[in-house]
């Protein structure tokens, strides 16, 4: 099931729905709201419609150098416990929307990523506990990062957070619907095959999970990251 975040015809109200081949069957409320969502009476076609990103989390907590090619390419080494940051939720934006580069860079880049969208409130997760059954699924998200700026400020916020730096969607695969090894993973970028990550679903979301950042219903995180590229500034925007 592929549900999704819309707006339709000169609307600006955000929409949530599920989406099918051509249309898409509108939903009273957001898939992980805590009252079971039901389907209204109306459908969309999809081509009238524009698709926004799927969550609009309170937070998004991410694992970094969980790539070991990726840190090997910036001379770092994969830590030994997951190394945790946040993007701020004013860096999120829809499926398309362009990317704008900041003034302050001369070097941008995209990380692909896996992104996690957390279905139920979880807290201190134990080892005995099924850390996948807290997710309700799946979205694409690109990690934009100004990477001049985080070598110089050593930490991620400013380098990570600017406006539209942290495209997502377009739409979430439910967990049941898609499968994604719990320990480790793959990822194809360009028909190219990628080494294996460093650090599964589940170890991260055990690791992020102490009271400072409890997940919430509305909560997403990305915990994968591909090998990055160099935009450079040679244009205003991207997508």
């Amino acid at each position: 099931m592929k549900f999704c975040r819309f707006v339709s015809g000169d609307s600006s109200l955000p929409r949530f729905g599920i989406l099918e081949s051509d249309s898409i069957m509108e939903i009273n409320s957001a898939p992980w709201s805590s009252e079971p969502w039901k389907k209204t009476s109306q459908v969309f076609p999809a081509a009238g419609t524009r698709l926004l990103a799927p969550v609009a989390p309170s937070k998004i907590v991410c694992v970094g150098r969980n790539y070991a090619a990726h840190a090997a390419e910036l001379g770092n080494d994969v830590p030994k416990e997951p190394l945790i940051f946040l993007k701020p939720p004013n860096s999120l934006v829809g499926p398309g929307n362009p990317i704008v580069l900041t003034k302050y860079s001369s070097k941008i880049e995209h990380e692909g990523e896996l992104g996690l969208v957390v279905g139920r409130r979880a807290s201190h997760l134990s080892d005995s506990d099924d850390a996948l059954s807290y997710l309700l699924g799946y979205t694409c998200v690109n990690d934009v990062t100004a990477r001049d700026l985080q070598k110089s400020d050593v930490q991620f916020t400013r380098a990570k957070g600017f406006d539209t730096f942290c495209p997502a969607g377009p739409h979430i695969e439910t967990r049941r619907a898609c499968r994604v090894p719990r320990e480790r993973s793959r990822s194809r970028v360009r028909a190219h095959i990628t080494d294996d990550f460093s650090r599964g679903v589940c170890r991260a979301l055990d690791f992020a999970d102490d009271d400072a950042r409890a997940w919430r219903p509305d909560c997403h995180g990305h915990t994968f990251g591909c090998r990055s590229a160099c935009f450079g500034r040679q244009r205003g925007s991207f997508r």
